[in-house]
C-alpha cells in the first residue's frame, strides 16, 4: 500500500526465491484507483483489476505460464466497470456502464476476447449483483425490487459454442426479507453452497443441487436462550419519500410483546452509501431489544444498492440529501402507522451511516428521542479538502471534489459538523476508534465539541472514544458484546426502560 493505505502494486514472487528478486506486474499511478487481485473458479487465471467508484478495467494472467506476464482483458474507459470469471475456453464479464447501469453478462474465447457474446441483457429492474461459475453451471445472483436472488443455469459443454443461457431455475427462500451470500463452493460439482439469514433466522448455510432444484440445509447457527424463531414476527413495507419514490423497510418484532398502537419501542438503523446492501440478516444479541418488547427495523434509503444502482446514483454527489430525507420520511411513516411515537423512537447509523445520523439530527432533531452514530463520518467538508488523509482522493467520485465551488456548497450544506444549530437535540451517543485509518477519531469528537457548546437542551450527549480499536470496533466476540451492550444500555436509559434493582428482567 502507499501512504494514503491504497493498493498501487501487483508483484509477482516466486516461491523459494529471494523477494529481491520479485517483478511488479503492474503499478497503479492514479491514486483514485485500487488494485484487486483474485483468481478464477477454474484457477487456471489470475485476475488483476485496478478499479475508481465508477470505473474498474481487468488483466488476466495465465497460472501455467507467467512469464508471459499480464494481458489485458477488458480496456480502461471511463465509466465502465467490469469484473472476470472463467470456465473452459471462455471468459465471462460482468459489465456495468451509464446506459447499462444494472449491468449485463457477456461471455467471449479466451484466445479472441474482442468477440462479445450477451448471455444476460441489462434490465432497468433487475441488478447483476455478481455471478459464480462452475464446470457445468452458471450461478447469477441478483436483486429485484430490494431482495437478493439466485439463479442457476446449465451450461453447454465446454467444447460446445456459448451462445445463450437456458432455462434459469430460481432458488426458493423462506423468509419476506432476508440475506443471502456466497460461500466456498467446488468448482467441478453441481452443489451450489450459500449462506442465509434473516431478522428471524440465525446465519445458516445450506446446499443447493443445481441438477435437482433441492435446497438440504447443512448448518445453522446455535442460539442460546430458548430462541424459537416462531416467536418473531418479519415484514416489510414502503414508505413514501419527499418526491414520491417508495423506501423499503425491512422490520422485526416479538410478536406476542408489541402492541403496535404508538406505544412501543423502536430502533430504526439506515446507512445508504456505497451503494452498499444493508440486507435484513440476523444478530443474536438484537433478542436483547426485541425481547424487551422492542421494535427493530432498517430503512433501504437512497444511495445504498438494495433497489439498483440508479438507486445508489440518486443518492450521492450532488442527490446526497435524498439519503437523509428517505431516512425522515421512514420514520415519520413508522410513527403514522403507530409502530413507535416521537417519544419511542431511538436511531442508529455507523460511518456513512453515522453521517446519516449527524445529518437528519441537524434537520429534524425533533423526532427522535435518542441517536447513536458510530465512527460517524461528520466532518465532511474538511476531510474532503485533504487529499493527503487516507481515502479521500478515491471518496471523490462518491461524494464529489470540494475543490470545486458546486460540491462545495452542497457538501457544506449537509455536513453535519457545518450544521450543528442552536437547538434542542435528542439524546446522542457518539463513539470513535483512536486508530481509526477511514474516520479519524477527530471527526467525531470535533462534531461532539460543537454540539456541547450550541445545543438548547438539557439530554444526554455521550462520547466514548475506544482507545484500542480501529473503525470495526475492538477485535474479540465479548468485546464486541460489550459495545452492543453499552449501546443498548443508553438507548434503554434514554427511554427510562433501565430495570429497577432486583428486578427479574435483565
Amino acid at each position: 500500500m502507499d501512504a494514503i493505505l491504497r493498493p498501487d502494486k501487483v508483484w509477482l514472487h516466486k516461491l523459494g526465491s529471494e523477494q529481491s528478486s520479485d517483478s511488479c506486474l503492474y503499478h497503479e499511478k492514479d491514486d483514485m484507483f485500487s488494485l484487486d487481485l483474485g483468481a478464477s473458479e477454474s484457477e487456471k487465471f489470475l485476475f488483476i483489476a485496478s478499479e475508481s467508484k465508477i470505473t474498474r478495467f481487468v488483466f488476466y494472467l495465465e497460472v501455467s505460464k507467467p512469464e508471459d506476464g499480464l494481458r489485458v482483458l477488458t480496456p480502461r474507459i471511463n465509466g465502465i466497470d467490469t469484473s472476470v470469471s472463467h470456465r473452459g475456453n471462455h471468459f465471462f464479464i460482468q459489465r456495468r456502464s451509464d446506459e447499462f447501469f444494472n449491468s449485463e453478462l457477456l461471455a467471449c474465447p479466451v484466445d479472441n476476447t474482442s468477440e462479445t457474446t450477451v448471455l444476460i441483457p441489462h434490465r432497468a429492474s433487475v441488478k447483476i449483483q455478481d455471478i459464480q461459475l462452475f464446470s457445468d453451471h452458471l450461478v447469477v445472483y441478483e436483486r429485484e425490487q430490494g431482495l437478493p436472488t439466485i439463479t442457476t443455469y446449465r451450461l453447454p459443454a465446454v467444447d460446445e459454442p456459448l451462445i445463450t443461457l437456458q432455462g434459469g431455475q430460481a432458488v426458493q427462500f423462506i423468509d419476506p426479507v432476508y440475506l443471502v451470500g456466497q460461500s466456498e463452493s467446488q468448482f467441478s460439482t453441481n452443489i451450489l453452497r450459500f449462506s442465509y439469514s434473516s431478522l428471524r433466522t440465525p446465519p445458516c448455510v445450506y446446499d443447493y443441487d443445481m441438477s435437482t432444484g433441492e435446497s438440504v440445509l447443512k448448518k445453522i447457527e446455535t442460539v442460546l436462550g430458548g430462541f424459537d424463531a416462531s416467536n418473531y414476527v418479519t415484514e416489510r413495507k414502503w414508505a413514501t419519500a419527499s418526491d414520491g419514490t417508495q423506501i423499503p423497510i425491512s422490520i422485526v418484532h416479538q410478536k406476542n410483546l408489541v402492541k403496535l398502537d404508538g406505544s412501543d419501542p423502536m430502533l430504526l438503523y439506515g446507512y445508504g452509501s456505497y451503494e452498499i446492501c444493508i440486507d435484513p440478516d440476523f444478530k443474536a444479541s438484537r433478542l436483547s431489544l426485541l425481547d424487551r418488547g422492542f421494535i427493530f427495523a432498517i430503512a433501504h434509503i437512497r444511495g445504498g444498492g438494495e433497489m439498483g444502482r440508479q438507486w445508489y446514483e440518486n443518492g450521492k454527489f450532488l442527490k446526497k440529501k435524498n439519503t437523509f430525507t428517505d431516512f425522515i420520511a421512514c420514520a415519520e411513516f413508522l410513527i403514522e402507522k403507530k409502530y413507535c411515537s416521537k417519544e419511542k423512537l431511538c436511531i442508529e447509523g455507523r460511518s456513512a451511516g453515522g453521517l446519516l445520523i449527524g445529518a437528519v439530527l441537524n434537520m429534524r432533531p425533533d423526532l427522535f428521542k435518542a441517536a447513536v452514530a458510530g465512527v460517524p463520518f461528520v466532518d465532511v467538508l474538511t476531510t474532503m479538502l485533504d487529499p493527503s488523509i487516507p481515502l479521500t482522493t478515491s471518496e471523490w467520485e462518491e461524494w464529489g471534489d470540494p475543490r470545486k465551488e458546486e460540491f462545495y456548497f452542497y457538501m457544506k450544506s449537509y455536513s453535519p459538523v457545518d450544521n450543528v444549530q442552536a437547538q434542542n437535540y435528542p439524546n446522542i451517543l457518539v463513539t470513535a476508534g483512536l486508530h481509526d485509518p477511514r474516520v479519524m477519531y477527530s471527526e467525531p469528537a470535533k462534531f461532539v465539541a460543537k454540539l456541547r457548546d450550541m445545543k438548547t437542551d438539557g439530554n444526554d450527549l455521550l462520547f466514548k472514544c475506544e482507545l484500542s480499536a480501529g473503525h470495526f470496533s475492538k477485535s474479540g466476540r465479548f468485546e464486541r458484546l460489550q459495545e452492543d451492550a453499552m449501546t443498548y444500555a443508553f438507548i434503554l436509559k434514554a427511554l427510562d426502560m433501565i430495570p429497577t434493582s432486583g428486578s427479574a428482567q435483565n
